[in-house]
């Protein structure tokens, strides 16, 4: 394929893809139970999340690691250290890792 129909077609998939939280909040209003969406994804937000948002929240992570070395004497001497790394570290870290796929919130069937 041609660089321009490789860029197209990841636009396409890039820009499909950021309507399906505006899709699943029209299929939780209509089921009237929220829950069953976030406990059971659709197919289309296990890919999207699988394939684009768990690569760029690992990626996160490690930047937020390394922002918080620098950050951290900032941080100390401000007093507020403990914010800081859940800002940087802890919130993406569990957004990556401890989610389920394709589920907006994090942790084990529980709501945060």
């Amino acid at each position: 394929m041609r660089p321009f129909r490789i860029l197209a077609a990841t636009l396409a998939v890039f820009f499909g893809l950021q309507m399906t939280p505006a899709m699943a909040q029209v299929e939780a209003a209509g089921s009237g139970d929220p829950v069953y969406q976030i406990q059971n994804p659709p197919a289309y937000a296990m890919m999207g999340d699988l394939l684009i948002a768990r690569p760029l929240l690992i990626v996160a992570t490690v930047i937020g690691a390394g922002l918080f070395v620098i950050a951290s004497p900032f941080a100390a001497a401000g007093g507020n250290l403990g914010a800081t790394g859940k800002a940087l570290v802890v919130d993406p870290g569990k957004a990556a890792f401890v989610r389920c796929l394709g589920c907006t919130t994090s942790g084990y069937g529980k709501h945060d």
